[in-house]
C-alpha cells in the first residue's frame, strides 16, 4: 500500500512539473495580449506583442468582431508592439481571434477577445420584497384577525393561570 501510494505521488508530482515547464510564460515572446481579455460592445481594446523583435511593427486584425485593422507600433516597453481598437457596439457575444502580423517577415500571432453582454462586475441591487413565506398570512378580514388575536389571549391567559395553580401546589 505505502509503495503504491509513493508511486502514485510521484508520478503526480513528475506530470505537475511537465506541466508548468510547458504552460505559457506571462510575456511570452510568441503570443499575443488582449486587455481587457473580456469586454462589452464599444469598449476599448489594447493589444501588445513582443513577437515582432526589435523595431516592433505590426498591422492587426480585429475584423472578426468587426474592428478592422489597426496599427500596432513600438511601445515603451523594449521590443514590444502595442495597438487599439474599438469593439463595434453592435459586436455579438462570443469568442473572436484577433491577429498581428508583423511588418518584417512572415510571422503572425493571434489572441482571443471575449465579448460579453454585461460586465461581470455589475452589481445588481435588489428590488422588492424578500419572500419569506409568511407575509400575507394573516388576511386583510378584520374579523379573522381579531378572532385570531382572541384565540391566543385566551391561551396565554389560560396558560399562566395553570402555571400560577402549580406554582402555589394547588395541584393540576
Amino acid at each position: 500500500m505505502r509503495r503504491t501510494a509513493r508511486l502514485l505521488t510521484g508520478t503526480s508530482l513528475a506530470v505537475a512539473a511537465a506541466g508548468l515547464a510547458t504552460a505559457p510564460a506571462y510575456g511570452e515572446t510568441g503570443s499575443l495580449q488582449v486587455y481587457p481579455s473580456t469586454t462589452l460592445p464599444g469598449s476599448q481594446v489594447t493589444v501588445n506583442t513582443a513577437a515582432c523583435g526589435e523595431r516592433g511593427m505590426a498591422v492587426g486584425d480585429a475584423g472578426a468582431v468587426g474592428a478592422g485593422t489597426f496599427p500596432l507600433a513600438p511601445s515603451t516597453h523594449e521590443g514590444e508592439a502595442i495597438g487599439q481598437f474599438r469593439v463595434p457596439s453592435s459586436a455579438q457575444p462570443g469568442t473572436y481571434e484577433i491577429v498581428a502580423k508583423c511588418a518584417e517577415g512572415t510571422k503572425q500571432v493571434t489572441g482571443d477577445l471575449v465579448v460579453a453582454l454585461g460586465a461581470a462586475h455589475e452589481q445588481v441591487q435588489p428590488r422588492g420584497s424578500v419572500k419569506t413565506g409568511v407575509g400575507g398570512a394573516l388576511g386583510t378580514d378584520p374579523v379573522q384577525t381579531t378572532a385570531g388575536v382572541a384565540a391566543l389571549a385566551v391561551a396565554a391567559a389560560g396558560g399562566t393561570w395553570l402555571l400560577h395553580r402549580r406554582a402555589r401546589g394547588d395541584g393540576i
